[in-house]
């Protein structure tokens, strides 16, 4: 193993959607449980289907991210496995 830099450790990236972006799957419950708050708050998203959408798994697969729903803001905020009080923190940041 070589020996640490001091450069700080890469932040895994993530293209910057125009629209929220939930990257998740069907038999995720998280998964769920974000698609339904959005839903409840009346938030407009752009659902991803991981298993039905290889483009998108191998996107997040480069990025580094192995737990879902992996949630994007349109200014960029990645969100990994969001509780509903994260979700609304970001949704408010966004209007704001």
């Amino acid at each position: 193993m070589p020996p640490p830099t001091g450069d700080p450790p890469l932040t895994p990236t993530l293209p910057i959607p125009d629209l929220l972006t939930v990257y998740g799957a069907a038999w995720c419950g998280d998964c769920d449980r974000t698609r339904r708050y959005l839903d409840g708050a009346g938030v407009p998203y752009r659902y991803m289907d991981l298993q039905a959408d290889a483009a998108a798994q191998l996107l997040l697969d480069d990025a580094g991210y192995r737990a879902i729903p992996v949630v994007v803001t349109a200014r960029g905020t990645v969100l990994i496995e969001p509780s509903d009080r994260e979700l609304a923190a970001a949704i408010a940041a966004e209007a704001a």
